[in-house]
């Protein structure tokens, strides 16, 4: 019923993609400028009570590489460049705003964890996804490692993936179908209806040790 409900609702129009893409911007460039200030204040976006897990280390090493990368670029450009000062100036604020988008979002992956916390546990991925799911809608949390073909999407039938390079490592049953919201538009992003949760965390063994006190509560 579901998945014959998302095949005949509307197409999102060309404005409205439009403006969903503004927003979506706009956000995220709020974000990367927050991500940084709580990364030199120290405090990650971890409720009180609550254990935040990473999901960054695949991909550390090739953020830390490209960031070096761009930041050596901006000097080299800025010699070739140097006798037009228009086509300079351009660049290096080009320059500086692209290091520093992307340390924002190191800074994003590293201040934003996956969280288990006493209201529930939250789904997280750079600097826009964040899926919260309440106790009371889970039922089990288990380890269990997968790897899906590349490019799949996130939700496939009533199953949400959030994967890390194509791999997962945690699987979340719920107890009933719970309405989630992805960012963007349908059909890839709005809210999706699921059952089941899997998601990458670097270390899945402290996930589970810190969802099991709440687990037992519930």
């Amino acid at each position: 019923m579901t998945e014959k409900m998302q095949m005949t609702a509307p197409s999102p129009t060309p404005i409205a993609r439009i403006l969903n893409f503004l927003h979506r911007a706009w956000v995220a460039e709020l974000r990367v400028y927050s991500s940084i200030a709580r990364a030199i204040a120290r405090r990650p976006a971890v409720p009180k009570g609550g254990t935040g897990i990473g999901y960054h280390r695949p991909v550390l090493t090739v953020l830390f590489i490209f960031i070096g990368l761009s930041a050596v670029e901006i000097p080299i450009l800025d010699l070739i460049v140097h006798p037009w000062p228009a086509v300079r100036i351009t660049l290096l604020v080009l320059g500086i705003w692209g290091v520093t988008w992307m340390v924002g979002l190191l800074c994003a992956m590293l201040m934003r964890p996956h969280t288990v916390a006493p209201d529930g546990i939250r789904v997280r991925s750079g600097l826009e996804l964040d899926v919260p799911v309440g106790w009371a809608d889970i039922a089990s949390v288990a380890i269990s490692r997968r790897v899906d073909e590349p490019k799949q999407p996130r939700v496939t039938g009533s199953e949400y993936a959030e994967r890390m390079q194509d791999e997962t490592n945690i699987e979340i049953e719920l107890e009933r179908p719970v309405a989630i919201r992805l960012p963007g538009l349908a059909p890839k992003g709005g809210t999706h209806r699921v059952d089941r949760i899997r998601l990458w965390a670097d270390d899945p063994r402290a996930f589970l040790d810190a969802a099991r006190p709440f687990l037992i509560a519930a």
